[in-house]
């Protein structure tokens, strides 16, 4: 284990991260215009000598000891993205972007990131190769991780460590999934046509708001009795646009909503089914339908060896006991996925949560807020991860 104690060293720039976490939340920027956010972020490169290079538009890739990077490098990535929504969480740092918020704990990923990097490059003497600082666009939409691997950002990195925080863990504690820790998701939209017509008399039409609605109970039929109970899979309609008064029948209906699934050929097999069900009930029902099943990220899958050295790590930094292995993966989606999809990777939830403080509310709500106490503990186990892989 390193002789660097990288827990005490993180509680010496404990405020210093908070600050930093702090100024990106008063900016939130969305998608890859993070115009605001890249410069706050190379700011404080340039101030502690670390090279850097901006890619995927507003992304930015740092190195501690570029020069080795060919020999053994490993990658941390921070996403720095938010969300449009209103904060009212009723911190004393909001959003002075009005109806944009870091909702998501991107602005605490940067922070842990940017704290990390700050260490790291205190001790890049003592490291035996390369860190990566990958700080990613865009998660929440597209996935700005996709461009920058088109870029090049994995050159040369055999493993990556991703964090998020868990508004669902109580501060303190991890946890780790091995295997799939979240899900691959494919959005789709269905367009169902019929016959519109007087309200007063549906037999001379062919209704596509009962098509739909048949349709929208079928699918959760291919949950229920087409896919294992053992192998989760979720298909969810959040989506319904059809007519434009109560006593006229459309001639058309859309819906929208996607699928997640946990492994390639679950994902296959149910994508299929989605389109064969969706054709074939508009067909019996006299109707028609145009189904759109578009690709979007894949399952994020932990490597074993490289949840054990996070594992290894997070152990020593805050006690075995805090350290929680996940049994179930997460349905949601994350753009980290294209990096383990690529590299053995690990990707791990940092405990944010805390009852007596009020801090309880769910990410992509309003009110959300993390305990600040956790980025000290975030920085100092992406510190450790990264010498050990290095060092081992």
């Amino acid at each position: 284990m390193s002789k660097i104690d990288f827990k005490r060293e993180s509680e010496n720039i404990r405020m210093q991260i908070i600050n930093i976490r702090r100024e990106l939340h008063e900016i939130p920027e969305i998608g890859f215009g993070l115009n605001k956010t890249q410069k706050k972020v190379i700011s404080y490169l340039e101030e502690w000598g670390i090279p850097y290079v901006t890619m995927a538009e507003t992304g930015i890739c740092a190195w501690i000891n570029k020069d080795f990077e060919k020999e053994k490098c490993i990658a941390l990535r921070g996403d720095m993205d938010a969300l449009p929504i209103e904060e009212e969480s009723g911190v004393v740092f909001k959003s002075k972007h009005k109806g944009c918020m870091h909702a998501c704990g991107h602005d605490g990923h940067t922070a842990v990131l940017l704290g990390a990097a700050k260490i790291l490059n205190e001790h890049k003497d003592e490291l035996k190769g390369c860190v990566k600082l990958i700080f990613e666009p865009a998660e929440e939409t597209v996935g700005g991780s996709r461009v920058m691997i088109e870029e090049g950002v994995l050159d040369n990195v055999q493993a990556v460590v991703g964090l998020h925080v868990d508004e669902e863990c109580e501060v303190g504690k991890i946890r780790v999934n091995y295997g799939a820790a979240m899900a691959a998701s494919n959005p789709f939209k269905i367009t169902v046509k019929g016959k519109g017509g007087h309200g007063a008399r549906p037999h001379g039409t062919v209704d596509p708001v009962v098509i739909a609605s048949n349709i929208i109970i079928a699918l959760q039929d291919i949950v229920s009795r087409e896919t294992s109970p053992t192998e989760p899979c979720v298909i969810s309609v959040g989506k319904i646009s059809g007519g434009a008064t109560a006593n006229v029948i459309p001639g058309s209906v859309e819906l929208e909503g996607i699928i997640r699934t946990l492994s390639h050929e679950h994902r296959e097999y149910v994508k299929n089914r989605v389109k064969e069900v969706v054709e074939g009930i508009a067909k019996t029902m006299r109707g028609e339908a145009e189904v759109e099943i578009f690709e979007s990220y894949p399952c994020l899958i932990n490597n074993e060896d490289m949840v054990e050295l996070l594992i290894g790590c997070a152990n020593d930094i805050i006690g075995q006991d805090n350290v929680l292995i996940k049994k179930h993966p997460n349905m949601g989606v994350e753009s980290f996925a294209y990096f383990a999809k690529e590299r053995p990777s690990v990707f791990y939830f940092l405990g944010s949560r805390n009852e007596e403080k009020g801090i309880i509310h769910p990410a992509h709500n309003c009110k959300f807020d993390i305990d600040e106490s956790c980025l000290e503990l975030g920085v100092a186990i992406q510190c450790r991860a990264a010498y050990e892989f290095l060092n081992e």
